[in-house]
């Protein structure tokens, strides 16, 4: 991932334009005090905002439960988790309580989402250009044929050559990267107010991963769309967002401007995964973080990192530690967060 890091290191303006940096005052999408489960609760407690034109990442190790809240931020979702408590608001309106039909004219026109694989939005039995259509046409008064010319339009803005033979193929005679490619071009056809992107490059290899970010990141800043991106990568997370939300165990432990929890983590959990990634400038062991993750069918008394860290204290076992502010746009959830110095992980 070498051309993450050398990207995020080359500052925000050549890829972060002017809009997407501008402060908004109502949020796009607005999440209060969440929590999504099947037999328990796999997210709890989970709050954050997304302004419009801007890029969230969720980041954490797998199994935090990112996958599972960002399917549930586009209303309720066939394998998706229930949203036990809390409220999703999208441009004020709640898309838990929302009416069947009011959500269906939401999804795919105002918010889309991008699977980590192609074949959960692909239908493999069905050219791609009618899948096209067909998703266009239901929100649009498009003709079939302006919905086609539309369709070809939005592959070749990524890259895509021979936009006919792709739209008169099947998914199976496309590579994994193309795949890709073709379902971000059917969710962003609409250009939707917010795109919701599960691990939309993780499947793909380091050059194909690099061309769909930089076209997606191309994309947004022509449409404006608001992205939320889960991802396990700290850097992908860095080069693209403007903030950052890190989840541990179904919560998120630390939020804020991409610059403050870069650069200055106050999670222990946030220290950790950037002090695990790799650097190519410096002969380093590779760091994991020991320990299990706790069951989330029988949570912990205190904190849910505790058995984790290494600088928990009687406290950490004992009381859960709430979401403080440790900055304008930074807060963080530890009982120890400004009771002493924070160690600099990226030396």
């Amino acid at each position: 991932m070498f051309w993450i890091r050398r990207a995020a290191r080359a500052g925000d303006e050549a890829w972060h334009g002017g809009e997407r940096g501008r402060a908004v005052k109502e949020a796009l999408l607005r999440v209060e005090n969440v929590s999504i489960g099947y037999t328990h609760d796999i997210v709890r407690q989970v709050s954050f905002e997304v302004a419009e034109k801007s890029v969230l990442a969720i980041v954490g190790e797998s199994g935090s439960g990112k996958s599972t809240l960002l399917k549930s931020l586009i209303g309720p979702y066939p394998g998706a988790g229930s949203v036990r408590c809390g409220k999703i608001l999208y441009r004020g309106e709640d898309l838990v309580t929302m009416r069947r039909a009011a959500l269906s004219a939401i999804r795919g026109r105002e918010i889309s989402l991008v699977f980590q694989s192609p074949g959960a939005t692909l239908n493999p039995v069905r050219k791609i250009g009618s899948q096209f259509v067909e998703t266009i046409c239901y929100h649009t008064n498009l003709t079939r044929r302006e919905a086609r010319e539309k369709a070809a339009a939005i592959l070749q803005k990524l890259n895509m050559r021979e936009t006919e033979r792709v739209l008169d193929g099947y998914a199976f005679e496309l590579s994994g990267g193309m795949k890709q490619r073709v379902s971000i071009a059917m969710a962003l056809a609409l250009e939707p107010k917010l795109l919701l992107a599960d691990e939309p490059t993780s499947a793909l290899d380091a050059t194909v991963q690099k061309a769909v970010v930089e076209e997606l990141l191309a994309l947004h800043r022509e449409m404006g769309t608001a992205i939320v991106i889960v991802t396990h990568n700290m850097m992908l997370s860095a080069y693209m967002a403007d903030r950052i939300a890190v989840m541990y165990a179904g919560e998120i432990v630390e939020i804020g401007a991409k610059a403050e929890v870069m650069d200055a983590p106050q999670h222990p959990y946030t220290q950790a995964l950037i002090a695990s990634i790799p650097r190519l400038d410096e002969e380093t062991e590779l760091k994991g973080i020991d320990g299990r993750r706790i069951d989330l069918a029988v949570l912990p008394p205190g904190c849910i990192f505790a058995n984790r860290c290494d600088r928990a204290v009687a406290i950490c076992s004992m009381r859960a530690p709430r979401l403080q502010a440790v900055g304008a746009d930074h807060h963080v959830a530890c009982h120890l967060c400004g009771k002493e110095d924070v160690r600099d992980v990226r030396q």
